[in-house]
């Protein structure tokens, strides 16, 4: 859905973006991960045009960017800003309308399809008339999603979209983030600095240093297979919890035991990542929980099984 080759752009002496390239899948969410400084932002800015790059070629959708009229080409990406970027003297319907107006779409329609957003971010309808002002941090950036997400557009531009928020509040809209099924269609580019962050909603990072990106691939990959000194060391730090994050059930699937007393609840995905399943122990009287794979095999584990098997799966792993 986006390549990007050989991208650069240049701010006085400084080098922002130094000739990155990049591709992503139709329905992937990459994450550009780093420091302040690093170049993401800048990358973002350069795929919806709001920054013009000095040389290199972008695509979206077998479409080179660069020949399009930079209004329109907007008016097809959504793009969620740190600070939601809500119009202060506008209610909530004029801020989710403004893209809907500009398509020149009838009342009817973009009622219809704010009505829809509004249920799946669970935000209230008496919110439609208020200004943003009067909603809290985490309402704000749902209305933000909302607006972006508004037109239906394909690709999704977010920066630093969560950055804003408490912990607390961060934690449950990562939550309704993975589970949103318009964003599962989407193609989706993340710019944060929080480690956790990428690892629990992209497919894939991309890790960036001055400009340049050091190593693109998995969160498994970045951590048991890093390019180099930098970005193991980035990652040292909370090693342990993205691992959690990285590892899914279906990693550990083979050195799961077979059998074991079915409990009542329902199957659990084996693409759950390893951290929500230990999490699942913290809310079941059970002592233990169910997965089932894609061929509807079941098995049911205890948290010293699960643990048991991530062990054995770390030692597989290429040694640094």
């Amino acid at each position: 859905m986006i390549k990007v080759d050989g991208l650069v752009k240049t701010f006085g002496t400084t080098k922002a973006v130094d000739g990155i390239s990049f591709e992503v899948a139709n329905g992937e969410t990459l994450a550009l991960l780093g420091t302040s400084g690093c170049g993401k932002t800048t990358t973002l800015k350069m795929l919806n045009r709001l920054i013009e790059p000095d040389s290199g070629s972008i695509y979206i959708n077998d479409k080179n960017i660069l020949e399009e009229n930079p209004e329109a080409l907007r008016r097809g990406i959504g793009y969620v800003l740190q600070n939601n970027g809500l119009f202060p003297h506008y209610t909530v319907a004029e801020n989710i309308a403004i893209v809907p107006q500009l398509l020149k779409w009838d009342k009817a329609k973009t009622d219809r399809r704010i009505n829809e957003l509004l249920g799946k971010l669970h935000l209230d309808k008496g919110h439609l008339t208020a200004y943003p002002s009067e909603l809290s941090g985490g309402q704000q950036q749902r209305i933000g999603l909302a607006r972006a997400l508004v037109a239906d557009p394909p690709v999704l531009l977010m920066d630093e979209p969560f950055g804003a928020l408490d912990n607390v509040t961060r934690a449950k809209i990562h939550g309704e983030f993975k589970a949103l099924d318009e964003l599962k269609r989407k193609t989706i580019i993340l710019v944060t600095h929080d480690v956790q962050e990428a690892f629990e909603l992209a497919d894939r990072i991309a890790l960036m240093d001055k400009g340049k990106i050091v190593q693109i691939g998995t969160p498994a990959e970045l951590l048991f297979a890093p390019k180099n000194n930098f970005v193991r060391d980035f990652l040292q730090e909370q090693r342990l919890q993205l691992e959690f994050r990285a590892i899914k059930i279906s990693d550990l699937w083979e050195h799961l035991p077979t059998g074991g007393d079915k409990v009542k609840s329902p199957a659990l995905s084996t693409e759950l990542d390893l951290w929500s399943a230990l999490e699942q122990f913290k809310f079941s009287k059970a002592e233990t929980i169910q997965v089932k794979n894609s061929e509807d095999v079941i098995k049911a584990i205890s948290f010293e099984q699960l643990m048991a098997a991530y062990a054995q799966y770390k030692t597989l792993q290429p040694h640094e």
